[in-house]
């Protein structure tokens, strides 16, 4: 496992040494942006009130802890991570539109979404260490640039751009081939599944529903 400091926006070659296990850490400007960005731009066809693509190819799934006050002084303590999964369906649309190379969330993607989207556009997937870590990662917010669709979609689903120092950590989930740290260690555990169970006896489920399969009991 290495540690690597990244300056955004990054390129392709920037990413090419990390390995899904790595720890990051980001330095520049990058966007937040959840399922109030991507519905608005990819379903309902609303171009975002800037250039993304132009203030920076790094993406955040949060919600920030933060408030707006009257004259628009924005106040962030903490950062904390949302469920990457929900995003499925748009991330290919996003990814071209928005020439994103680093995606940011809480626990992953499915490997299909990484192969078929983020390889072809040569892009990774960093994940939260842990739950909590909100604020922690707010320490390395060091400014607001700015807020956007706020009246739209609120605090937790506006566009905020973020000026970071030392942001993280984060480990890398998916590298440039499409390796998934998650998955790799999933199947790792599923090999010991049968011994971890050798000489019980069958799990006695009664309920209606209820499997008696090991596999499909673990998942």
């Amino acid at each position: 496992m290495k540690t690597h400091r990244l300056t955004l926006p990054v390129t392709a070659d920037d990413l090419k040494p990390l390995r899904p296990g790595d720890v990051v850490y980001l330095n520049g400007v990058l966007y937040t942006g959840r399922e109030g960005l991507y519905r608005r731009w990819l379903d309902e066809g609303l171009a975002p009130p800037l250039d993304l693509a132009r203030i920076s190819n790094a993406n955040f799934h949060c919600s920030p802890a933060a408030s707006v006050a009257a004259d628009g002084t924005a106040r962030l303590g903490a950062v904390t991570a949302t469920a990457s999964f929900r995003f499925s369906k748009w991330i290919g649309r996003f990814l071209d539109l928005s020439q994103a190379r680093i995606v940011i969330g809480k626990g992953g993607m499915a490997e299909r979404d990484y192969r078929d989207h983020f390889v072809p556009h040569q892009a990774i997937y960093l994940t939260t260490v842990g739950y909590g870590a909100g604020a922690l990662l707010g320490r390395g917010v060091r400014r607001v640039q700015g807020v956007h669709w706020l009246e739209e979609l609120g605090i937790a689903q506006a566009i905020w751009v973020l000026e970071v120092a030392e942001f993280g950590p984060f480990l890398v989930e998916s590298d440039l081939e499409g390796r998934s740290l998650f998955a790799e260690q999933s199947r790792r555990i599923d090999q010991g599944i049968d011994a971890l169970y050798a000489g019980l006896k069958p799990p006695a489920l009664g309920r209606f529903g209820e499997c008696v399969e090991r596999w499909k009991e673990i998942l």
